[in-house]
């Protein structure tokens, strides 16, 4: 296929609009089902790109999920624990962990359920039968992906009453080095971000504290990645092989941290017993479900007691209180930060600290480097200086 005619470009007056290659070449990807649109595919070559770096990193399978040019969340197909399955509403999905792309997935999702409503959908691997029943039941607009099983291509035609976009990518493709873009008739040209982000990039530990596990350092990996392709500025929370809190497009680098570090508290209190064990109807759908635990947990008793959720459940909910809640935030530990460019002030340290950030990566480059340095060393934090800003538009 040499071009792809899309229903408008980001906007419905912007017409017409298509996708091509920039000298007539063939184009390294096929629509398989649906019509995506522009946006739709911007969403998926980031998508997809981050999700290929992932793999080539740590040799595990991966997803995001993407919204407006930037992962509502990305992750690792790493076993999930009964409490995640639970909180990410896949514990019915039989087979589940003898699937990791499945499991990249549904992580990927549940990184931030309410900003992944609605999501485009990127998978490092062949999507099978099991991925594409946890892709079923969610709200989304389409898949990028190396190849699909014949299975599970049959379930995806049927999403969105046989709407939902599915595009298949070659996964040897390369761009050219040069890349270019057009904005107000004129032409941008720099060479494609090729920079590799791997475990090379984490050797230059400034701190007193050194000892950067394995786990540790896969995670900083899984942070970096995803802000290679977020929109910056941006901050990244990662937990257990998968982003936990994005904070992307801020002009404040703290409220970067603020933003990924709240979205990331979130991610917790998900997991939190009272939240687990919320007495939802049975019939209560699942972007409903998400809403009403946003509310349970920003807002507790005061948006329940309304009555705008209470018909959502069987009976009262167990709240969850301000001090149960600081109680349990302030046990968190062995969080990784990702930061696409420096911390000019030690303020985003201090706010990392109060959501168990314990490792840091980050350029450095900062007049007020050994500022956060101290900062650091006064929370035992770990922190690599990777010598690569991040930034990405």
């Amino acid at each position: 296929m040499y071009e792809i005619l899309l229903k408008y470009g980001c906007n419905p007056n912007q017409l017409p609009a298509s996708l091509s290659m920039r000298k007539g070449g063939k184009l390294p990807l096929t629509v398989l089902n649906g019509k995506p649109g522009y946006i739709n595919f911007l969403d998926a070559l980031n998508a997809w790109q981050l999700v290929k770096a992932l793999k080539s990193a740590t040799g595990i399978p991966a997803a995001a999920s993407f919204k407006h040019v930037s992962p509502a969340g990305a992750a690792l197909g790493l076993p999930l624990s009964a409490a995640s399955q639970k909180a990410f509403f896949v514990e019915d999905i039989e087979g589940l962990n003898d699937s990791p792309i499945a499991c990249a997935y549904a992580r990927a999702r549940g990184a931030d359920r309410l900003s992944s409503f609605g999501d485009f959908i990127a998978l490092s691997d062949i999507c099978d039968e099991t991925c594409a029943r946890v892709i079923a039941r969610e709200v989304s607009d389409g898949i990028i992906a190396p190849g699909y099983a014949p299975e599970a291509l049959d379930i995806l035609r049927q999403k969105r009453k046989g709407a939902f976009s599915v595009i298949q990518i070659d996964p040897d493709y390369m761009p050219a080095v040069m890349e270019t873009r057009e904005i107000f008739g004129i032409t941008f040209t720099q060479r494609f971000n090729d920079a590799v982000i791997d475990e090379s990039l984490l050797k230059n530990i400034v701190t007193k504290n050194k000892d950067l596990p394995e786990c540790a350092a896969r995670d900083l990996l899984v942070a970096l990645i995803t802000l290679k392709y977020t929109q910056s500025n941006s901050v990244c929370l990662a937990k257990d092989g998968q982003a936990i809190g994005i904070g992307a497009g801020q002009q404040s680098r703290v409220h970067c941290v603020r933003l990924a570090a709240n979205k990331a508290d979130m991610w917790h209190l998900r997991h939190h017993e009272k939240t687990l064990n919320l007495p939802f109807r049975k019939d209560v759908g699942r972007a409903a479900r998400d809403n009403a635990i946003e509310a349970f947990l920003l807002e507790g008793a005061a948006a329940f007691g309304e009555g705008r959720w209470q018909a959502l459940f069987e009976r009262e909910p167990d709240y969850i209180s301000a001090d149960e809640k600081k109680d349990y935030l302030a046990g968190l530990s062995g969080v990784s930060l990702g930061s696409d460019a420096f911390f000019p002030f030690p303020d985003s340290i201090l706010r990392a600290a109060e959501s168990g950030v314990t490792y840091v990566a980050q350029p450095g480059g900062s007049v007020r480097d050994e500022e956060v340095i101290a900062c650091c060393d006064e929370h035992k934090m770990v922190m690599a200086m990777t010598g690569l800003r991040l930034f990405h538009h």
